[in-house]
């Protein structure tokens, strides 16, 4: 069985898993989602597609990745499950691989809807989720984007980036600005 992860997934899986992936899946698009921080989740869009990792398991990892993740993102997240077709990074990538993949729904109580990149920054830099602050879920993501998959271009993603490292020299003192007081 292969599990399909594009957010937090592709750098803290914290399930076992046989092999991985780097590939994408098409007919969505990242978004965002729910409090107490914003984390990504997948918006249907028959034209895009969304980068990140397979993860193979195999035998007894399947119940036990199955049973992590049913509480990690369905009953802590609000996610629904979908098979969507995985398409492997590798030039000799076979067929596509059908996965598993997590997906919130609009329909999710939790659900925050579209908001412009500095608004989301804004609520990032202030949030914390169970898994941590969401300051490192977007870095890890972006350099994820960036290292594993240069290829792929997620103007969203980035340009919340952008947003935030633009509104982070704000709050952090730099060792010189201490010496100059």
């Amino acid at each position: 069985m292969w599990i399909f992860g594009y957010g937090s997934l592709v750098w803290r899986p914290g399930f076992e898993f046989t092999s991985r992936k780097v590939g994408f899946i098409r007919g969505f698009h990242r978004g965002s989602e729910k409090m107490p921080g914003r984390v990504v989740t997948l918006l249907e869009d028959c034209g895009a597609c969304t980068w990140g990792v397979a993860y193979e398991v195999r035998g007894e990892q399947v119940a036990a990745s199955l049973q992590y993740l049913n509480v990690r993102e369905a009953v802590l997240g609000g996610y629904d499950t979908k098979f969507v077709e995985f398409h492997p990074q590798e030039k000799d990538a076979e067929e596509p691989i059908l996965a598993l993949v997590y997906i919130a729904t609009p329909q999710n109580p939790s659900y925050l809807g579209p908001a412009s990149e500095e608004d989301i920054a804004a609520q990032i830099i202030v949030s914390s989720g169970y898994a941590g602050h969401n300051i490192e879920y977007l870095l890890r993501l972006a350099d994820f984007m960036r290292y594993f998959c240069p290829q792929a271009e997620d103007k969203h993603l980035f340009s919340i980036e952008e947003a935030l490292t633009s509104i982070l020299p704000c709050l952090y003192y730099t060792e010189e600005s201490l010496e100059e007081t």
